[in-house]
C-alpha cells in the first residue's frame, strides 16, 4: 500500500467515507503554476516573516515549491511527525475536521484555487492545508496544540443552526471558486450566510471553538506584540493576507479569551489579529476556554447547553455509562446537596448507550428519562423512588433499563412523561460533550440517512474550472515548465508564446521569468 492508502485504512470507518482520492493527473499545467506562484512568492515574502519553523518544516513535510505535492510524498515526511494527510473535497463537517485533527490526520483539501483567486480564496485548497498548516508541524509544541485543539473542537456541542451556517459557507465558497457563477448567483449565495448567522439566538460552544481555531491556528501571531512573528495557516497560504497581515492597517491584541467571542467573516481579510506571546501562550488559552465547555463542567450547565443545542450530544452518567441523543426537556427540583437542581432530563430517540466511548447494544428508538439523585431501582419489576429533589417516579421495569407504566410527580405536580422509555438514575453528571460518544455506531446505524454527499455543486464548479483553461493554453503552460526544467531556455519561442498568450498574466509571468532570469 501507498504511505496515504495506510494512512487511510488506519481511519476509524466512519471518517473514511470523507475522504477522497488524489487525482494528481486532473491538476492543469496552469494549477501547477498557480502553486508555484504562490509558494515562490510566499516563501520570498515569509523568511522573516514566518515562525522559524516554517520554510524548514515546507522540506520537513514534503512541500516543494515547483509543483502541487503528492500526499504520498507528505506522508512519507509526516509519519516521522506523528501525523498524517488525507484527501477531502472543500469543507467537510466541523465534527469531522476535527476529530481528523484530535488524530493526528490533516484533512487536505484536494482542489486548488483558480488562478483569478491566487491571492486569497474563502474556499479550502491544497495551498491552504498543505503549505498552510503542514509546516508548522515540524515544531512538536504547536503540533500538540493542533491535536488539543481538535479534541476541544470535537467535543463542543453544536446547535442546528451551526448546522446552518456551515451549509451556507460551504455554498458560498463553492460559488465564488466557479468561474461560471454570475453576481447573483454570488449575492443570493452571500444573503444566504448572512441569513444564517442571523439565525443563531445564542453563542454555541461549537461557534466559539471555531472562533478560537480561526484566530490561533488559522490566523495567529505569535511573539512581541510589536513585531509579531506569522504562524497561521490562513496567514501562511494567503499572499493577500501575509503582505497586509503585519502593517499598522491591521490592529493587534494580546491572545486571550476574547478571541472565542470575537467573530470572523471567511469572505474577506481579517480587520484585527490576536498576538501569542509563544506557543505555551496558546495552551494557557485553550485550557482557559476548556474550563468553560459542558465537557468539562457537566452538571446543570452541560444539560442546558445540549437542550437549548437541539442536537445529538453524549451525557456521561456517574457509572460511567454514556448516553448519546437529545436532550428535549429538563425538570429542576429543589436545592440538593448533590450541586444538581436539575431532577430529570428527557432525551429524545433515537438513543445509544455505551462505555468508553463503545456501543452495548443498538440504538433504542424510543424516549429516555434521566432521574438525577440517589435511589435504588429493583433490575425488574414494580417500583416507587422519591427523591430530595421533590421527584417520586413509579413504573414497572421490564429489565435492561426498560420501564413501563410511567408515572412522575415533581413536588406533587404531575409531570408529563412517557408511559415507556429507558430509565436510567444517576447521582451526578460529570461531563456533556458534542455528538454521539460512539461516533463510529452512529454512524454505523444512521450514517446512510445523514450521508455528506460532495453535491452536484462542486462537481460542477470543478468541471468550469478544468474547461475555462482552452487545450492551447495548457499546452503552452506544460512546454513552459518542461523549458524551465531542462534549463535550456529558448528565447524566439518564449516570445512566440508570449504573443499567443498575451491575456494571460500568469502565463506570461512563466514566461518572462525565462527571458529574464
Amino acid at each position: 500500500m501507498t504511505p496515504t492508502e495506510q494512512a487511510i485504512q488506519a481511519l476509524p470507518k466512519h471518517l473514511q467515507r470523507f475522504v477522497v482520492a488524489q487525482d494528481c493527473d486532473a491538476y492543469t499545467p496552469r494549477d501547477h503554476a498557480v502553486w508555484r506562484h504562490i509558494l515562490s512568492r510566499l516563501t520570498e515574502h515569509l523568511k522573516d516573516k514566518a515562525v522559524e519553523s516554517y520554510l524548514r518544516g515546507l522540506e520537513a513535510t514534503g512541500i516543494g515549491l515547483e509543483r502541487i505535492p503528492s500526499l504520498d510524498e507528505m506522508n512519507e515526511k509526516l509519519v516521522r511527525l506523528g501525523w498524517s494527510a488525507v484527501s477531502v473535497r472543500g469543507f467537510i463537517p466541523p465534527a469531522v475536521f476535527t476529530e481528523l485533527q484530535s488524530l493526528g490526520v490533516l484533512a487536505i483539501a484536494a482542489d486548488i484555487r483558480t488562478f483569478e483567486h491566487v491571492e486569497y480564496t474563502p474556499a479550502p485548497d491544497i495551498v491552504h492545508e498543505s503549505a498552510g498548516h503542514a509546516p508548522i508541524l515540524s515544531d512538536l509544541r504547536y503540533a500538540e496544540y493542533l491535536k488539543r485543539s481538535g479534541v476541544a473542537g470535537f467535543k463542543a456541542i453544536a446547535s442546528v443552526e451551526d448546522q446552518a451556517v456551515f451549509e451556507a459557507i460551504r455554498n458560498l465558497s463553492v460559488v465564488k471558486e466557479d468561474p461560471a457563477a454570475t453576481s447573483e448567483d454570488i449575492q443570493l449565495s452571500e444573503e444566504r450566510l448572512q441569513a444564517a448567522c442571523a439565525s443563531r439566538c445564542y453563542v454555541s460552544e461549537n461557534t466559539k471553538a471555531s472562533r478560537l481555531y480561526w484566530w490561533t491556528a488559522e490566523y495567529g501571531l505569535v511573539g512581541d506584540l510589536e513585531h509579531p512573528k506569522i504562524y497561521g495557516a490562513g496567514l501562511l497560504s494567503s499572499i493577500g493576507e501575509a503582505e497586509r497581515c503585519l502593517s499598522k492597517d491591521v490592529e493587534k491584541l494580546p491572545l486571550s479569551l476574547l478571541c472565542a467571542e470575537t467573530e470572523y467573516d471567511i469572505t474577506t481579510m481579517q480587520p484585527q489579529l490576536f498576538v501569542a506571546k509563544d506557543f505555551d501562550h496558546l495552551f494557557e488559552v485553550l485550557e482557559a476556554f476548556e474550563s468553560t465547555m459542558a465537557w468539562k463542567r457537566g452538571g446543570d450547565f452541560g444539560l442546558n447547553e445540549a437542550l437549548r443545542a437541539r442536537t445529538v450530544n453524549q451525557l456521561l452518567l456517574a457509572d460511567g455509562l454514556e448516553l448519546s441523543g437529545k436532550v428535549v426537556e429538563v425538570t429542576v427540583g429543589l436545592e440538593t446537596a448533590t450541586a444538581l437542581r436539575a431532577s430529570l432530563a428527557r432525551l429524545e430517540g433515537p438513543i445509544l448507550l455505551s462505555r468508553n466511548g463503545r456501543a452495548l447494544q443498538k440504538p433504542w428508538s424510543g424516549e429516555v428519562l434521566v432521574v438525577f439523585g440517589k435511589a435504588a431501582l429493583p433490575s425488574r419489576g414494580a417500583f416507587a423512588v422519591k427523591l430530595a429533589s421533590g421527584l417520586a417516579i413509579s413504573g414497572f421495569l421490564v429489565g435492561d433499563h426498560e420501564a413501563i407504566n410511567l408515572l412522575a410527580q415533581q413536588d406533587g405536580k404531575l409531570l408529563k412523561v412517557p408511559s415507556r422509555a429507558l430509565l436510567l438514575i444517576s447521582e451526578d453528571l460529570p461531563s456533556v460533550a458534542g455528538g454521539p460518544a460512539d461516533p463510529g455506531a452512529w454512524d454505523q446505524w444512521f450514517g446512510a440517512q445523514n450521508a455528506f454527499a460532495e453535491g452536484d455543486a462542486e462537481a460542477q464548479a470543478r468541471a468550469r474550472k478544468a474547461a475555462a483553461l482552452s487545450p492551447r493554453l495548457a499546452e503552452i503552460y506544460k512546454a513552459v515548465r518542461a523549458m524551465r526544467e531542462s534549463g535550456k531556455a529558448d528565447a524566439s519561442q518564449l516570445q512566440a508564446w508570449s504573443v499567443e498568450a498575451q491575456d494571460d498574466w500568469l502565463l506570461q509571468e512563466e514566461i518572462q521569468e525565462l527571458l529574464n532570469p
